[in-house]
């Protein structure tokens, strides 16, 4: 009985890894119709009552502004071109912060908010975060951290209903993601921790003075995708 048990487990492994690895290498050329994160949300409007809507269109990386690019590095990853997946100093931090029971803060690199986003659900659990690890690797290994970018910006929520940044250029401007100027990249960029309670217009005082360190940041970001690659 152990001896099938295990043959079982291992076959559910072997079928699992292969999967994996043909999914993230069918989405290093194919454009990402669906996140499990939108059809959560589709149910989660219908079970509030409301009619679920979403909007979704997927756009190359050069059809999207530099200063889109350029926001998200600065505010949510900074040593993205760099690192190998990972920032092992800033999930430290997140931990010690946590530790202390101030409000609770991430480390996820955009790697990994990429891989969560389009393979995985919404969670902490351990199982989960390891899983997002794996998947991490995997798109680190397989695809460009220019690819990692262009999927992370046309997958990830913007708005109530609103996924990748050419949805959020016409929800939140009224424009192609690629007219976007530094100000209004970095509006979008601001809102991400969550998207559903901030604006990217009209916003909060906390909002405004997002934008402005992000736009300072942005001014040190070197946009060299090559740059990791180089390393390697």
């Amino acid at each position: 009985m152990m001896r099938k048990i295990f043959r079982f487990l291992f076959k559910l492994c072997l079928w699992f890894v292969a999967i994996s690895v043909l999914s993230v290498l069918l989405f290093r050329f194919v454009p990402v119709p669906c996140t499990p994160l939108m059809v959560i949300r589709a149910f989660e409007q219908k079970a509030n009552g409301n009619e679920m809507h979403s909007s979704h269109d997927w756009v190359s990386i050069d059809e999207i502004s530099v200063n889109m690019q350029k926001a998200v590095i600065a505010s949510e990853d900074d040593t993205f071109l760099n690192h190998n997946g990972f920032n092992f100093e800033a999930m430290q931090k997140a931990y010690e912060s946590n530790k202390k029971g101030k409000k609770l803060k991430g480390g996820s690199t955009i790697s990994q908010q990429t891989a969560k986003n389009v393979f995985l659900w919404q969670g902490r659990s351990y199982f989960r975060k390891g899983l997002e690890a794996y998947f991490t690797m995997l798109i680190e290994l397989l695809w460009s951290k220019e690819r990692i970018m262009e999927v992370y910006l046309n997958s990830i929520e913007m708005g109530d209903g609103v996924y990748g940044v050419q949805a959020a250029a016409q929800h939140w401007y009224g424009k192609d993601a690629k007219n976007l100027t530094a100000y209004e990249a970095a509006g979008i960029a601001a809102i991400l921790p969550n998207p559903l309670k901030y604006r990217a217009t009209n916003s909060s005082a906390y909002i405004n003075r997002r934008k402005a360190k992000i736009v300072r940041l942005m001014r040190y970001v070197q946009l060299d995708y090559n740059a990791n690659e180089k390393k390697k």
